[in-house]
């Protein structure tokens, strides 16, 4: 005997379709099946995309909001909690950065020091031999802490007198620095040197406080 097979169901779309016409909007319970279950959809459907309009929408946005905050002050916590764990190391840093700080402000003169270092410039040129023809400090330009002075020089002298004079200056104990050099030969082969020797003082508290009082906003 042949097994019984199993047909599957075939819609009827004309009595589909005619379910639909004819409906009476004012007794929707008396429709048929199929209209009432298209009608529960396109309801179900609606208040899906009123529920998101007017509420699931700005819950979303709030919610991507907060994931960003979440995640913010997670990298936050994982930096704080790295400098945490090298307190201790960013503390002897800052420790070695102050004593660094110190021995090169320590290199700088101040106010009541500068006239001492600029006869010091002036005897270095003088013990190697050399002839000053010009020697003049130009005036000073202050910055956060500290005043730089230019001073133009111009001084003659042999090639090895004058490599032995740059050689002093370097080594002074003073930040002395020799810029903008020119060199020109005589004709008793003796050479001339033009430049800039550029020194630099810290600002006594006086100067530093009158600094600050010029920076705050003026009261009207």
């Amino acid at each position: 005997m042949k097994a019984p097979t199993m047909s599957m169901p075939q819609l009827d779309f004309q009595a589909l379709a005619a379910d639909f016409r004819n409906l009476d909007p004012k007794d929707p319970g008396q429709w048929p099946v199929a209209p009432r279950i298209a009608l529960m959809l396109v309801v179900f459907v609606l208040l899906l995309a009123a529920a998101w309009w007017f509420d699931w929408r700005e819950q979303i946005e709030q919610l991507e909001v907060k994931q960003q905050d979440e995640a913010k002050l997670k990298n936050e916590y994982l930096e704080k909690k790295k400098q945490a764990v090298n307190l201790d190391e960013h503390r002897k840093q800052l420790a070695e950065i102050d004593r660094s700080f110190g021995a090169l402000l320590k290199q700088l003169p101040n106010k009541s020091e500068m006239e001492s270092l600029l006869v010091d410039i002036n005897q270095a040129g003088l013990g190697q031999g050399l002839q000053f023809e010009l020697f003049r400090p130009g005036a000073e330009a202050v910055k956060d802490f500290y005043a730089e002075m230019p001073i133009t020089i111009k001084v003659s002298g042999g090639y090895h007198d004058l490599g032995a004079f740059a050689g002093d200056v370097a080594k002074m104990p003073r930040i002395v620095l020799l810029g903008e050099i020119a060199l020109a030969v005589e004709k008793d082969n003796r050479m001339i040197m033009d430049g800039i020797a550029t020194t630099y003082r810290y600002l006594d508290e006086e100067e530093l406080a009158q600094k600050k009082r010029a920076k705050e906003p003026k009261k009207s």
